[in-house]
């Protein structure tokens, strides 16, 4: 099963994320298939390839639920599901 979820890179005290597309049973910060996007939580910047996130919950990935908040934020969420009905 694919997973969207965060993978943890940046500084100490400074961290910031990479959202990817990875096996749910790999760790966190382990091997992924593909980078989808990265996040700065500190500048609250969040940068998305929304191509291929739409390809990936197409194909039956599962976003964690940070990872669905954060779309969410980005309203990218709320217009997949409406353009999925």
């Amino acid at each position: 099963m694919v997973k969207l979820r965060l993978k943890r890179t940046g500084k100490k005290f400074h961290a910031t994320y990479k959202i990817v597309a990875s096996d749910a049973r790999s760790p966190r910060d382990g091997r992924f298939i593909e980078e989808l996007g990265h996040y700065d939580p500190h500048a609250k910047a969040l940068h998305l390839n929304k191509e291929l996130v739409t390809k990936y919950l197409n194909e039956g990935a599962k976003p964690t639920d940070t990872v669905r908040t954060l779309l969410k934020q980005d309203n990218f969420y709320a217009d997949y599901v409406a353009s999925k009905k």
